[in-house]
C-alpha cells in the first residue's frame, strides 16, 4: 500500500472522518440500489438537457457506489475527500480499481461542486459524468459479486 495513502487513511481513523460501522454488511445492496437509482436519473436528466442536475446525480451514483464498496470493508465515510481516501487505500492500492477511475471519480466530484456551488456545468461534463458513473457502478456491482 502506498505510504502516503495509508498515511491519509490512518489519519481519517484518527480524526474519526473513517469510522468501522457495524452495520456496514447491511447497508451495501441499499447503497447500490441507490447508484443504480441516481445513474438512471442523471441520464433521464442528461436526455432532457438538464446538465447541472446530470452532473450532480450521476456524481452522486458513484458516491453510492463508492460507499457499498467502503461498506463492505467495514467502514463508513464521514467527508467525500475520505472516501476517495478509503477507497484508494482499501481497492486502488489492492490493485482491485485502476487509478485511473478514482481519478475520474475524483474529477466527477469537482464537476459536481462546480455545478452546485457555482453554477458551473456543461454538456460534455454531464456526459463525462456519466459515463464515470456507469464504469464505476459496474465494477463496485463486480466487485461486491452484485448484478
Amino acid at each position: 500500500m502506498d505510504k502516503k495513502v495509508n498515511i491519509e487513511f490512518q489519519k481519517g481513523l484518527e480524526k474519526k472522518r473513517i469510522v468501522h460501522f457495524a452495520e456496514a454488511m447491511n447497508s451495501v445492496d441499499i447503497e447500490i440500489q441507490s447508484a443504480k437509482d441516481d445513474l438512471s436519473e442523471a441520464s433521464d436528466r442528461f436526455s432532457n438537457k438538464k446538465y447541472k442536475y446530470a452532473t450532480i446525480t450521476a456524481y452522486y451514483s458513484m458516491f453510492h457506489s463508492s460507499r457499498a464498496l467502503v461498506y463492505s470493508k467495514g467502514y463508513r465515510e464521514k467527508s467525500h475527500y475520505y472516501l476517495l481516501v478509503a477507497i484508494k487505500a482499501l481497492f486502488v492500492e489492492k490493485g482491485e480499481i485502476p487509478e485511473n477511475l478514482l481519478n475520474e471519480f475524483h474529477e466527477a466530484m469537482v464537476l459536481r461542486e462546480n455545478a452546485d456551488y457555482s453554477a458551473q456545468f456543461s454538456k460534455e461534463g454531464a456526459e463525462a459524468a456519466i459515463s464515470t458513473a456507469k464504469d464505476f457502478l459496474h465494477l463496485s456491482a463486480k466487485i461486491l459479486g452484485k448484478k
